[in-house]
């Protein structure tokens, strides 16, 4: 008896593995059939919490879901172009990301991140575009404007006809032909350190391709060169605002000057 058992014991094992193949087959097929009953669209609020990004809402996400092949409610779960629809929602410009899963009572889940930009950047002719915190460039919105660095100055760059472009992956030419990729570092830097990220709001770029910051407070400007290096050179600014700016007054200078080695140069205003 306990040699039978022993030899049964493979093949019910094996039975109940098709078993529970058969019952699970069964059960997608089923699920497969059920027709959609409900979309729900959540947005991922990203890094800030409910103060994060707003470029779009859960009535455009919805409008885009339901217009895709003349929409998807009533329509078996099997069948509603899933690949499709996360496609079309990472073509929106502020969309990182799109995930679409349905679950067996009907429900079609979207899931959608925004991406979060850290700098707007403004060229000469009025155009401009944003920076997510990815390095991505997205379009402009008139629905929203993000509170971030403002870049202005000598630029032409070539991201505001709209779509995203993404900087770490420019070739050699064109990312030498362009400053995006320069104005995403500093941003990032600036975005990284929660002084930095309140003091300056503005930064102004040069027809030379120097970058001055404007700070929220004071009149002075601060020069930081082409952004290389501006970890370094933001540490002797906090220094300095530690040890030298905080014995006299915030409008005594019009600019200062980080660019130099192991020095800061200041610049007195000429003006009351």
């Amino acid at each position: 008896m306990a040699k039978l058992k022993r030899l049964l014991r493979p093949v019910l094992m094996v039975l109940g593995a098709v078993t529970i193949v058969a019952v699970l087959g069964f059960v997608e097929h089923h699920a497969d059939r059920t027709p959609v009953k409900e979309l729900q669209v959540t947005l991922d609020p990203g890094a800030r919490g409910d103060q994060g990004v707003h470029f779009i809402n859960e009535d455009v996400v919805r409008q885009q879901v339901l217009g895709h092949t003349d929409g998807v409610i009533g329509t078996a779960v099997g069948e509603v172009d899933v690949v499709g629809i996360e496609r079309d929602l990472r073509g929106i410009g502020c969309v990182a990301s799109a995930n679409v899963y349905r679950t067996m009572d009907g429900t079609l889940h979207v899931r959608v991140k925004q991406r979060e930009p850290i700098v707007r950047v403004i060229n000469a002719d009025g155009s401009g575009f944003y920076i997510d915190s990815e390095g991505w460039t997205m379009p402009l919105s008139d629905a929203w404007t993000a509170r971030v660095l403002v870049v202005t100055g000598a630029l032409a760059e070539p991201f505001s006809a709209g779509g995203v472009t993404d900087l770490n992956a420019l070739g050699d030419t064109l990312a030498a032909a362009t400053r995006s990729r320069a104005l995403y570092q500093v941003a990032r830097t600036l975005h990284a350190d929660p002084l930095w990220d309140v003091l300056f709001e503005q930064a102004v770029v040069g027809e030379d391709g120097g970058i001055e910051l404007i700070p929220r407070v004071g009149v002075q400007r601060v020069r930081i060169g082409d952004g290389s290096h501006l970890a370094q050179r933001l540490a002797k600014l906090k220094t300095f605002y530690a040890q030298g700016i905080a014995q006299t007054d915030w409008r005594r200078y019009s600019t200062i000057d980080l660019r130099f080695d192991d020095q800061v140069v200041c610049t007195k205003r000429t003006t009351p």
